[in-house]
């Protein structure tokens, strides 16, 4: 497999504003993503299933049926934007948070984060890897259904803002709702520029 110093600048690029926005906007925010993270709460909350158990089994999964679908390259560039944004994610840690006020604020924090997760998965997603096991899954199921990926991105996270809604307050919901829209139709874009050849 020829590796691509292009694709991995790519993939970390877009580790880092992904990792930046989850961070600075939906770690301290009433808004959420859809995907396996809310699956991850909702097993929690109502079944008292740790999510960093769910999330590994969940996550294992997807990037399995990735890696039968879309091959031993879609791993290597997995590795390295979920690695990316682990790493980035940790650095970003250490410093105060950038926008606190927009706890209170949900609708911007809906729109502004939708922003930062758009972009960075995008990008990662356009270099040929998935920083997260839903991204793996939606670029599964858009490959063996040969449907855009903002579609498949919107059905599985509205199905899991469905579950959600037995425990989150509507006002969340709404701007969750708002935020998975909104990236879904980000990533889909970014994911259809052509890459110049290498």
């Amino acid at each position: 497999m020829p590796v691509s110093l292009r694709r991995i600048a790519l993939s970390l690029a877009g580790s880092a504003i992904l990792a930046f926005g989850l961070y600075n906007v939906h770690a301290f925010s009433v808004v959420t993503e859809g995907g396996m993270l809310g699956v991850t709460l909702f097993l929690h909350h109502w079944f008292g299933i740790s999510p960093s158990l769910s999330g590994l089994l969940i996550n294992a999964a997807c990037f399995a049926a990735g890696w039968r679908t879309l091959g031993s390259s879609f791993i290597f560039y997995s590795i390295i934007s979920g690695g990316g944004f682990s790493v980035f994610y940790a650095i970003f840690e250490r410093f105060p948070q950038l926008w606190p006020q927009l706890a209170h604020m949900p609708l911007a924090a809906a729109i502004i984060g939708a922003l930062f997760v758009g972009i960075g998965v995008g990008l990662s997603v356009r270099a040929g890897g998935a920083p997260g096991g839903d991204d793996a899954l939606a670029m599964t199921l858009g490959k063996i259904l040969n449907r855009p990926i903002e579609q498949i991105y919107l059905v599985s996270d509205l199905l899991v803002l469905l579950l959600c809604s037995t425990y989150l307050p509507v006002k969340n919901l709404a701007c969750s709702l708002l935020t998975v829209i909104f990236s879904g139709q980000i990533i889909g874009m970014i994911q259809r520029i052509p890459l110049k050849s290498e």
